[in-house]
Order: C-alpha cells, then sequence, then structure tokens
C-alpha cells in the first residue's frame, strides 16, 4: 500500500510549468528527438508497445488539439482519448508564465495574446469560445483603459546611441496629432524631420498615370520600405521609426511587407492615391479588416492560455478547479492529474511524437500506430483514428507515407520565428517619470516593451499603482532584414535556437537599463524574474505577395493540399488555413474532427 502513496507523492513534488522561469516555449527538451529523427540520427523501429488503445490519439496539446479532442468528444461521448505533446506544458504557444512576490501570484502571457481576428469568426469557433463561458463583450470593464492614460502615459520610442548619436526615450510617436512635439524632440536631422512630416502631409502619388487596379498591384509586388525611399525618396533616416511597425503581426520589418499591406494597415503615405479600400490582390487578411468583423478582442491575463485551460478543464474536469471563465485565471492546475489510467482522456506531456503509421496500407488500415519518445524511451499506443495538431513542418518526418505533393506542400508551411518575454519588476514609476507605458527600440534585441495591459478578471486584480510590481511583456520578432521573407524566417529560427538564456538576459538587462536608467529604473534591483518565451517555431505563416506568387495570381495555396486528409489520419492546426489565430486553431480542429467522423 505504500507505492500509491509515494507516486501521489512524486506527482505533487514535480515542476509546476507556469512557474519556471529562464528559457521556456520551445525549451530544452522538447525538440532533440524531433531534431534527431530529421537529422536520421534517430529510428523508431524498436518502441515497445505499452498496451493502451485509443479512439482518437491527437499529437499537439495546444489550442487546436484540445479543440480537436473535445469535438470528436461531442461525436463519440463515450470515446477513449490521448493527447500527446513535446513540451512539458500543454497550451502550445498559449503558454501562461506564473510569479510569485508578496504572498500573490501576477501572470503573463508567454504566446498566443487575445481573442482577436482582422475577419469575422466562424459560427464554429465564436460557439466554441461561448461554449467555453467566455463573455468577449466583458472585456470593456475588465481593461482599465484610462490607468496608463490618466497617469500621463503613452506609446514612446528609444533612439539609440549606436543608430542615432544619443540614448534618449521620447515619449510619443512620429505620426498622429503628437508629431510635430516628437520630432523636436527626437535626435534626427533635420532632413528626416522634413521628410517623416511631408510623409503625413503631402497628397504624393508616384504613379499617376496608373489605374487602380494597377496601382494595387504595384503596391503589393514592392515593399513598404522601397515605397518610401524609392518613390517617395524620403531620407533613409526616416527607416528606423517604422522599420519594426508590422513585426507583430508579420514577424518581419517593413523591408519584407508589401506596400499594400501597409496601406491597409493605415501607415503614412498614401493620402495622395486614389485607392479603393477593399482588398487588393494578394492582400494579406491582417490588413484588409472587415465590416463584419465584431470587435473580437479579449485579453486573459495570460493571454490564450485561459483558452487552452478552460478545455483542459472540459477534458480531464479534475484538473484544474472551478466551474467558470472568470475562476479559471486563478485556478492552479494539477499536472499530476492529466494522465491518470482509467481516466477517459489523459493528456501526456514532455512526449515527443516521433511516428504515426497506418497498420497497413491507408485505404484499408484499421489503426494507426503512434510511436512517442518519453523519459528517454521509446513508447508506441494503437490508435482508430489521428488527428495531427502539430506543426505542418514536422508532419513530413512523422508521416513517411503521405503523398509526397502532400509532404511538400506541409514543408512549405515554415513559421514565424518569434520570442515573447515576461520581465517581472519590482516597481514601474520609471515609467511614470519617463511619461510612456512602452516603447519601441529598434536597435535592441527585443524591440517591443509594453506594461502589462491592466487586465482584471474574477479574484485577479491588476497593479493599479506604479510602486507596486508589474510584468512588462517584451517582444522579438527574429527576423533578418534585406532577406526574402521566407529566408527571414529560417534565419531568425536558427538564431533562437543558438542563443543562450544567459545571452539574452544580458540584452535584458542591459537593454532595459539603458531605456529606464533616465526614469530611476536599475536592473540590479528591480529586475525579480525573467521568463523566455522562445517559440522558433511560432506563429503560422501568412502568405505575402512579394515572394508567393500564387497568392498575388489567386492560385491554389499549399495549406489547401497540405491539410488534406490521409485514410484514419486528419491533419488540424492554424498552418492548415495559413492564418496565425486562434479562430483558424479552432476552425481547423472541427474540420480535422468532421473529416474523420466521415470516414468510418
Amino acid at each position: 500500500m505504500a507505492a500509491p502513496g509515494l507516486a501521489e507523492a512524486a506527482l505533487r513534488s514535480a515542476p509546476y510549468p507556469p512557474a519556471l522561469t529562464g528559457l521556456r516555449g520551445s525549451h530544452v527538451g522538447a525538440f532533440e528527438a524531433f531534431h534527431a529523427l530529421r537529422d536520421g540520427t534517430l529510428t523508431v523501429g524498436a518502441a515497445k508497445d505499452v498496451g493502451e488503445r485509443y479512439d482518437l490519439v491527437v499529437v499537439g496539446a495546444g489550442i487546436s488539439g484540445l479543440a480537436a479532442a473535445h469535438y470528436y468528444l461531442e461525436a463519440h461521448p463515450g470515446a477513449r482519448v490521448l493527447v500527446l505533446d513535446n513540451h512539458d506544458d500543454f497550451g502550445g504557444h498559449a503558454r501562461r508564465n506564473e510569479f510569485g512576490h508578496g504572498g500573490r501570484t501576477w501572470l503573463g502571457y508567454g504566446g498566443t495574446q487575445s481573442i482577436d481576428s482582422p475577419l469575422p469568426y466562424s459560427p464554429v469557433a465564436r460557439g466554441l469560445i461561448e461554449a467555453l463561458g467566455i463573455d468577449v463583450a466583458s472585456y470593456r470593464t475588465a481593461l482599465d483603459r484610462d490607468l496608463y492614460r490618466s497617469l500621463g502615459l503613452r506609446r514612446g520610442f528609444f533612439f539609440d546611441r549606436e543608430t542615432f548619436g544619443v540614448d534618449r526615450m521620447v515619449a510619443g510617436t512620429p505620426t498622429g496629432d503628437d508629431a510635430d512635439r516628437f520630432l523636436a524632440a527626437a535626435p534626427l536631422s533635420d532632413a528626416v524631420r522634413q521628410d517623416v512630416l511631408r510623409l503625413q502631409r503631402d497628397r504624393f502619388d508616384p504613379w499617376p498615370g496608373l489605374d487602380g487596379a494597377s496601382r494595387r498591384l504595384r503596391l503589393a509586388q514592392t515593399s513598404y520600405a522601397d515605397f518610401l525611399t524609392a518613390h517617395w525618396r524620403l531620407d533613409p533616416g526616416v527607416l528606423p521609426l517604422f522599420a519594426t511597425a508590422p513585426h507583430g503581426l508579420f514577424g518581419a520589418g517593413i523591408d519584407a511587407v508589401p506596400a499594400q499591406d501597409a496601406f491597409g494597415l493605415g501607415y503614412p503615405g498614401f493620402q495622395g492615391m486614389v485607392l479603393d479600400p477593399g482588398p487588393g490582390p494578394g492582400q494579406n487578411y491582417d490588413s484588409m479588416g472587415s465590416d463584419r468583423a465584431e470587435p473580437y478582442y479579449y485579453h486573459f491575463p495570460d493571454g490564450n492560455a485561459s483558452i487552452a485551460r478552460l478545455l483542459v478543464r472540459r477534458l480531464v474536469p479534475a484538473a484544474i478547479p472551478g466551474r467558470t471563465a472568470a475562476d479559471i485565471v486563478t485556478g492552479r492546475a494539477d499536472y499530476g492529474r492529466l494522465d491518470r489510467a482509467g481516466q477517459r482522456v489523459r493528456i501526456r506531456l514532455s512526449s515527443p511524437v516521433l511516428s504515426v503509421r497506418h497498420e497497413g496500407p491507408a485505404e484499408r488500415a484499421r489503426a494507426v500506430r503512434v510511436v512517442y519518445q518519453r523519459d528517454g524511451a521509446l513508447e508506441a499506443v494503437t490508435a482508430a483514428k489521428v488527428v495531427l495538431a502539430c506543426w505542418h513542418t514536422a508532419i513530413p518526418h512523422l508521416c513517411p507515407e503521405l503523398p509526397e505533393p502532400q509532404r511538400q506542400a506541409l514543408a512549405f508551411a515554415i513559421k514565424v520565428p518569434l520570442a515573447y518575454t515576461n520581465v517581472f519588476i519590482r516597481q514601474w514609476t520609471a515609467f511614470t517619470r519617463l511619461g510612456v507605458s512602452g516603447y519601441t527600440a529598434p536597435s535592441a534585441w527585443h524591440p517591443g516593451t509594453s506594461l502589462d495591459a491592466p487586465v482584471t478578471v474574477g479574484g485577479y486584480r491588476h497593479t493599479s499603482s506604479p510602486d507596486q510590481p508589474i510584468v512588462l511583456h517584451l517582444s522579438k520578432s527574429a527576423c533578418q532584414p534585406g532577406l526574402p521573407i521566407r529566408e527571414q524566417h529560417r534565419v531568425g529560427r536558427n538564431l533562437l535556437y543558438t542563443t543562450s538564456f544567459e545571452e539574452i538576459e544580458r540584452s535584458i538587462r542591459s537593454d532595459l537599463g539603458r531605456a529606464l536608467g533616465p526614469g530611476g529604473f536599475d536592473p540590479a534591483t528591480d529586475i525579480l524574474a525573467i521568463t523566455v518565451n522562445r517559440w522558433p517555431h511560432g506563429y503560422a505563416y501568412q502568405y505575402n505577395s512579394l515572394s508567393d506568387e500564387f497568392w498575388l495570381t489567386g492560385r491554389a495555396t499549399p495549406c489547401e493540399m497540405a491539410r488534406r486528409p490521409f485514410g484514419r489520419i486528419a491533419i488540424a492546426n492554424a498552418d492548415a488555413g495559413a492564418y496565425s489565430y486562434t479562430d483558424a486553431a479552432i476552425d481547423h480542429a472541427r474540420r480535422a474532427v468532421t473529416e474523420l467522423n466521415e470516414n468510418r
């Protein structure tokens, strides 16, 4: 009788992933096995069959994988389901970071930030959000929109001495109502100041002889950086002011973002052109917008990790206490309850999948063998059906039996590399002294820094006073300006994998000290903890009219071929729609399960 007690004690003493600091995201232990498989140094033939049989195995415990398990159980209430993931936490990029101090817990988001989309949510995606009990409209009261504004804080820009000759924080932006004041305080040449003002005020048309459709096509084939320098003929010193503006959407700067998308996003320089505001050829969804899109922006304190947690609560009710979307924020997950024998649904973490193959020809097979690694050993389970809710680029290695055209289409879906870093600080008085709630620092390791969104949900209350602790959110799109966008993503992926936490930490301390030091910030005493959420395989890649000719001409896209079902295997995830939003992850989870249900 002693053994079960010891096992329970071991589970209770296991690491609690949300509270781990240092290098997280794609952490050490999450990717090495797959890399060995990719490189041909690991084979899966000797896997031990653990004797488990499931109606469905889901590969990937992100929102798409968890939603797929949810939808399958809706259709098959008595089914046995196993969800496997290579990370030590569920949620995929919807990652929760916790920081403890002074007897309470602060939260940060380490990936997917919010429930939003530039296009209308489908009835499927909207239905799941509502079924989980999330009242999007309540965000209007959950977010204190006046807190930072009431303290006189605004977005700022940090000019570094290497680029601009001096370290200087300037509150405001180079465009908008405060442009004159901002430019007067900025360490810029008179020529750059005049060009920034000209860009906003002059009514310039670089192609007066072209009709509207031809203008849109030309914009789709011209980067915004070239639009500013080659056509507006602005001083190159203008570019750093706008270089990182599209990082948060596309994972690249204005050198790799089409001018047409810049127009759709409201960047300056198009006021003299007669342009139809409707979608143009090859325009990205992010820059289209839609009058039919609801204001679907709801930010939990831990981002969309709360959506993942709500799904886990539905799948394994004993794992997270509570009953509502509000109490999910403060509920502590019991990771020891995710994978217990006898449960209808089991979520098995730290178990990278290495092989998914039909037992026999796909068209006649009655089962699929799934091999994964756990604690250094290869194990195998059998599934009647499988949903692959993992990265598309991994699937050709996991399923070599797929048709070659589909394998090539899957491999096309390169991910967008990024780092979402949370820095927990003792107080934020430096921000109030400098008059900023966040700032852009284009030469810093993390070009974006912001005070946490002031959200209060259920029992979780946001910091309200500058002399209290707060979470800073730092962001990095690991891009390499000057290269085609897909090559930038490859270079950035390697950069993130080869940069140690110690190097990143030094950069954080140096960059924050330089930018906030004049406001009294001391990295040695004010930084309490750092969690770097490293995602070398981050956002789903969204097609780009500068690089992807098929997107510009309206031909079939790789994701359409990539997501085709194969025998008893269906494919989900946001990659399946080449659309990096939570609603895409949900929609394609439902599609994948529907395909499996139709294949009996």
